[in-house]
Parts: structure tokens; C-alpha cells; sequence
């Protein structure tokens, strides 16, 4: 299952509250053993750790991230649920930059996309992908 917020869809923002309260609804009482966020996201790190949830700031290396999740893909270390709708979009829209010189995906479209790669590289590769997982990208 996902959780996924579209600012722009809405028309309005949402606080670190807001995304704290959709996402113990949406955990529906369950405690994860890790709660895998973005390392921008400090304040929203600060609000589940007063929560008492085990937080771990995501490896954020764009590009070997992308591999690594291509690769956990291609071997079935991980799958894609149809009921992930937003993330199976996001895969469709998913492209890299043009004459960028380098490797380098546009940066829009790819909240999930962005989930997806803090999972396979922070929790996936380091655990052996034992346990529960949420991945949480900076809310906004």
C-alpha cells in the first residue's frame, strides 16, 4: 500500500503534522520496526521521533540508488503492487535529463520514485529486506 500526497493536485500544502496523522492512519495501529526518511526532512524527522518511532535517515545517492533499485527489480528482490497506483505512474513518467552531461533524472514526478530508492538503499541492501518499512520522502 502507499501513501502519497500531491501538493499540486490539492491546491494545498500539508504541515509535518498533517503527514504524521495520514501516515498513522494509514499504519492503522501497526509500529514499523523503521521508519526510512529523507535527510532534508529534519523537522519531520524531529515529529517521529517525539512519536517514538524508530527513524533512519535515507541514503540519498541519486544514481547508484537508481541502479540498485533497477537491479532489485530485474532479480525480484522486490515487486510493485497494482494497488501502488501512484508509483506505478510515476515509473511511466520517469525520464533523465537531456545534454545534462551526466546521469541525471528530472526531478519531478518522482515522489515515489524517490521512496522507492530510499527503500532498496537504506533499508533492502543493509537488512537483507527483513522486516517492516515505511519510506517517507520530505512531505510538501
Amino acid at each position: 500500500d502507499e501513501y502519497y500526497y500531491d501538493a499540486r493536485k490539492t491546491g494545498e500544502r500539508r504541515t509535518d503534522e498533517e503527514h504524521l496523522q495520514a501516515l498513522l492512519e494509514k499504519l492503522g495501529g501497526c509500529r514499523p520496526c523503521t521508519v526510512v526518511v529523507d535527510p532534508s526532512a529534519a523537522s519531520f524527522i524531529t515529529l517521529l521521533q517525539r512519536e517514538r518511532l524508530p527513524v533512519l535517515p535515507a541514503v540519498n545517492d541519486v544514481v547508484d540508488g537508481i541502479r540498485r533499485t533497477a537491479g532489485a527489480l530485474k532479480t525480484g528482490r522486490i515487486k510493485i503492487c497494482c494497488c501502488c497506483v501512484d508509483a506505478v505512474r510515476e515509473f511511466g513518467l520517469y525520464r533523465w535529463k537531456e545534454n545534462a552531461g551526466r546521469d541525471a533524472p528530472v526531478k519531478e514526478f518522482d515522489h515515489a520514485m524517490d521512496d522507492i530508492r530510499y527503500f532498496v538503499s537504506t533499508w533492502l541492501e543493509r537488512s537483507g529486506g527483513e522486516g517492516a518499512f515505511v519510506a517517507v520522502r520530505r512531505p510538501g
